[in-house]
C-alpha cells in the first residue's frame, strides 16, 4: 500500500518531512492489519473509561502545575490533536498551569517508544501520558504489541506511580471497514488487552470518522476545500486528510479533538481516589519493562567513527533524541558490544548517503542490512534490529560497514522516485546514536 501524499516532501523542510513520515512496515502490512483473524477483535467503542485518570483530574482541579506527555508517531507530531487537546485543557482548567511534553516521532511505533520512554518522557515527570501507536503498530504481531505497550505501562508506574496513562487510537482509511463492522482493528484490539489488565482508559478518536464516512458525510482523502466553489464541489462533506493517514488540522484533527472532549466526562466520572498506581502481575512475562537506551559510546567503536559536532545539521535535527550521534563511512569500520538480554537494536539516522552494514550476532551467519530505503530522499530516525526473542543470556554483537552501496536507484524506483542529485546519494555512511536493549550492557 504505497503512500501517495499530496505533499511533496522535497519541497518541505527536512525535519518536517521526517516528523510526517509513516513507517514502511506499516504501509506494507496495513491491508493485513485492517482485516485480521489471528486474535479476537475488541468491540468498537469510542471510550472505555476503566479506572479513569484520578491523579490528573485531581491536580487540574487543585490548580497545580500539570504536564501532559504525548508519546506517538507522525499523527501526534502534526499540528493537530496534540496542541488542540492541550489548548482545551488550558481553557477548561484556567486555574492550573498545563504544559506539554511532545514525545512524537514520525514513522515510529511502540517498539521504539518503549525504549525512548525514559529519555523522552519520564525524565520530564509528566502527570498524564497519552500513548498513540495504533496506526504505526498496524503491522506488528499482537505478541509484540503486548510486550511493548505493557513495557510502557510498567516503566511509567515504576518510575512515576502517580502518572496517569490514557491510550488513544487513530486510524487510516484501510482501518475504516473494520470499525464500521463494530470492531477495532488488530493493533488497537491488542492494546485493549493491556488497557483492560491495568485499568487504563482508552479513546478511539477515529470511530466517529469511520461512521461519518459510512454515512456519506466525510471523504477520507482529497484536497481541502478552500473556496466556496470547492466546498460546493465537495457536496458539503468533510475532507479528512490529504493522504488517508494524516488528518487536516482544520477537519480531521478537529474530529479527533471532539472525540476526546466527548469522552472526558465518562473518564472523569470513573476517576476515584487519587493515589499511586500499583503494579499487578504482568500480562505477559516477557514484556519490555527492561527496555532502555544506552549511549553508543558505551560500545566499542573503531577509530573511523566520529561524534558529530553540535552545530552540524543532523545534530540540530536529531540531537534532542540522539545526543551522541556518530558517523562513519569507511568499509570495515565496526561497532562491537556484549549484552545480557532478549533484544538489541541500534537507534540511528538513515538517509540518502547511507549504505549497508554487516550484522553478526553470536555465532550466527552474518546478515547484510541496508540503511537505505525508498523513503530515503531525506534523513530520518530509524532502528536497526540486531536480534529479538533471544535467550536471556550474554550475546556478542559486531556491526561492520559493508563495502558496497545498495542499489539506491532501484530502491527509490519502488515508489517511483529518483535521485535528484547523484552526489547526495554516493556514500556508505552509517549514523548510529544509541543502543536499544531489553537487558543490560556487559563489559
Amino acid at each position: 500500500m504505497p503512500l501517495q501524499p499530496t505533499l511533496n516532501f522535497l519541497r518541505l523542510p527536512l525535519l518536517f518531512a521526517a516528523l510526517c513520515f509513516v513507517s514502511p512496515l506499516f504501509l506494507a502490512l496495513a491491508a493485513r492489519a485492517a482485516s485480521p483473524d489471528d486474535i479476537p477483535l475488541a468491540p468498537a467503542v469510542e471510550c472505555s473509561p476503566r479506572a479513569g485518570l484520578p491523579n490528573f483530574f485531581a491536580k487540574l482541579t487543585a490548580g497545580r502545575d500539570v504536564r501532559i506527555a504525548y508519546l506517538g508517531g507522525s499523527i501526534t507530531a502534526q499540528d493537530g490533536w496534540r496542541p488542540k487537546t492541550l489548548a482545551y485543557f488550558q481553557k477548561a482548567f484556567p486555574q492550573a498551569k498545563v504544559s506539554q511534553i511532545d514525545a512524537s516521532i514520525g514513522g515510529t511505533g511502540s517498539d521504539l517508544g518503549v525504549f525512548r520512554l525514559k529519555q523522552d518522557v519520564l525524565d520530564q515527570k509528566p502527570d498524564l501520558l497519552f500513548v498513540e501507536f495504533a496506526v504505526n503498530d498496524g503491522g506488528a504481531p499482537p505478541a509484540q504489541i503486548y510486550r511493548t505497550m505493557e513495557g510502557i505501562v510498567r516503566q511509567t508506574w515504576t518510575t512515576l506511580p502517580d502518572c496517569d496513562i490514557c491510550y488513544v487510537y487513530t486510524l487510516v482509511e484501510g482501518f475504516a471497514a473494520t470499525l464500521q463492522e463494530g470492531k477495532f482493528p488488530r493493533a488497537a484490539s491488542a492494546m485493549e488487552k493491556i488497557a483492560d489488565h491495568y485499568g487504563i482508559p482508552s479513546i478511539h478518536m477515529g470511530l466517529e470518522v469511520a461512521r461519518m464516512a459510512r454515512s456519506g458525510k466525510l471523504i477520507f482523502t482529497g484536497p481541502l476545500p478552500k473556496t466556496e466553489a470547492e466546498k460546493q464541489a465537495a457536496g458539503g462533506k468533510i475532507v479528512f486528510s490529504p493522504d488517508s493517514v494524516h488528518p487536516y488540522p482544520e477537519t480531521g484533527h478537529e474530529l479527533y479533538l471532539q472525540s476526546v472532549v466527548r469522552s472526558l466526562p465518562a473518564v472523569r466520572a470513573a476517576s476515584q481516589k487519587p493515589g499511586a498506581h500499583a503494579l499487578t502481575a504482568p500480562f505477559t512475562p516477557d514484556n519490555y519493562q527492561r527496555a532502555q537506551i544506552v549511549p553508543i559510546e558505551k560500545a566499542v567503536l573503531s577509530a573511523g567513527f566520529q561524534r558529530l559536532a553540535p552545530e552540524s545539521e543532523k545534530v540540530r535535527w536529531f540531537g534532542k533524541r540522539l545526543p551522541g550521534l556518530q558517523r562513519a563511512d569507511k568499509p570495515g569500520e565496526t561497532i562491537r558490544f556484549k549484552f545480557k538480554g532478549t533484544r538489541a537494536a541500534i537507534y540511528d539516522v538513515i538517509g540518502p548517503d547511507c549504505g549497508q552494514v554487516i550484522v553478526t550476532l553470536d555465532d550466527r551467519p552474518p546478515v547484510v542490512q541496508s540503511r537505505f530505503d525508498s523513503f530515503c530522499l531525506y534523513h530520518r530516525l530509524a532502528t536497526l534490529l540486531i536480534g529479538t526473542g533471544l535467550p536471556d543470556t550474554v550475546h556478542t554483537v559486531k556491526i561492520e560497514i559493508h563495502p558496497q552501496q545498495p542499489d539506491k536507484a532501484k530502491i527509490l524506483a519502488q515508489r517511483h522516485e529518483k535521485m535528484d542529485d547523484p552526489k547526495r546519494f554516493d556514500d556508505t555512511a552509517f549514523y548510529p546514536g544509541a543502543l536499544l536493549l531489553v537487558g543490560e550492557l556487559v563489559d
